[in-house]
């Protein structure tokens, strides 16, 4: 039996009757419901979306006969690592409020069993150019529905650096690869340059898939062991022992900065992670062209022979 579709004028409570829940997530619980009209039972995700100021908040849901419209937060303040290197003053306890507020965002996407796939600092935004703004997570143009646990092949897809090893290894993966992720953007939060870098992307992959990093001196001997521990349990090859985002949100470097974090000024990372800024945005820029030039290519190969005997 087909379903009517919804009208976005009216209320859930006025189509649907709800049931008994289901499931529970940190923003999110599912229960089952009942269309009035039909008696049609379905499953509802129920999304708190008062919790989500610091992560994606979904403002609006309009649905129309041919598409679903989703009006998500505008986000007007530029980079994360942009904004990194303009600071005054920039510490392993900042450094541990900006993955905290990503990990919140990787938290609320799983417990709605989305996976970003592409966690990098690109996709690491300021809400705003105010100070202390919150920092989102943007591009979604990879992202997957992963139900719990599950663990498949969902093809590859992500960016070298920060690809995990279960991906490289075509292996089924799931949310853990987010996870990894972040690790890597830990890493470089700390001391401005990856764990893993070659400019040969099969040395670097086999990098990756050994789990082969250090923490070099005498950069990473201001470093607390805290800071390193949480890296560690992020760069976990093993997907199935890889800390999760609510494990890392619980972790002493997270929870307990402010005893924990060290508050001395890294001036050493901003310089490098200047550096690392410029090689990625020259890298894009590159990369920009070396597309444009080959779409050019394939539309000139592909224009029209035309005679010019008369």
């Amino acid at each position: 039996m087909a379903v009517a579709p919804p009208n976005p004028t009216t209320k859930f409570s006025d189509n649907f009757e709800l049931k008994e829940e289901l499931g529970k997530g940190a923003f999110s619980i599912v229960r089952r419901c009942v269309q009035k009209s039909t008696g049609i039972e379905f499953a509802a995700k129920i999304i708190n979306t008062k919790k989500l100021s610091a992560r994606v908040r979904l403002h609006e849901s309009i649905q129309e006969e041919a598409f679903h419209y989703l009006v998500f937060d505008l986000v007007t303040g530029g980079e994360l690592f942009e904004d990194i290197v303009a600071r005054e003053f920039y510490s392993e306890a900042d450094a541990s409020n900006c993955i905290q507020q990503v990990l919140l965002g990787v938290q609320f996407l799983h417990a709605n069993d989305l996976v970003h796939r592409d966690l990098k600092p690109e996709n690491l935004l300021l809400a705003s150019k105010s100070k202390g703004a919150a920092v989102k997570l943007a591009d979604f143009g990879l992202a997957i529905e992963v139900q719990g646990d599950q663990e498949a092949w969902f093809g590859f897809a992500g960016t070298p650096g920060y690809l995990s090893p279960e991906v490289l290894k075509k292996e089924p993966y799931g949310k853990p690869v987010d996870l990894w992720a972040c690790g890597v953007i830990l890493y470089i939060l700390l001391v401005g340059y990856p764990p893993f870098w070659d400019e040969d992307q099969h040395r670097l992959y086999a990098q990756i898939k050994a789990g082969s990093y250090d923490y070099p001196s005498p950069e990473w001997d201001t470093v607390t062991p805290e800071a390193k521990n949480l890296i560690n349990s992020m760069l976990t090859t093993n997907p199935r022992k890889r800390i999760t985002a609510d494990q890392a949100l619980k972790h002493p470097w997270i929870c307990q900065r402010e005893k924990v974090a060290s508050l001395m000024h890294r001036q050493d990372t901003v310089d490098c992670l200047k550096k690392f800024n410029a090689r990625r945005k020259l890298k894009g820029a590159i990369l920009t062209t070396m597309i444009a030039t080959r779409n050019l290519s394939i539309s000139v190969l592909s224009l029209p022979i035309v005679s010019t005997n008369n």
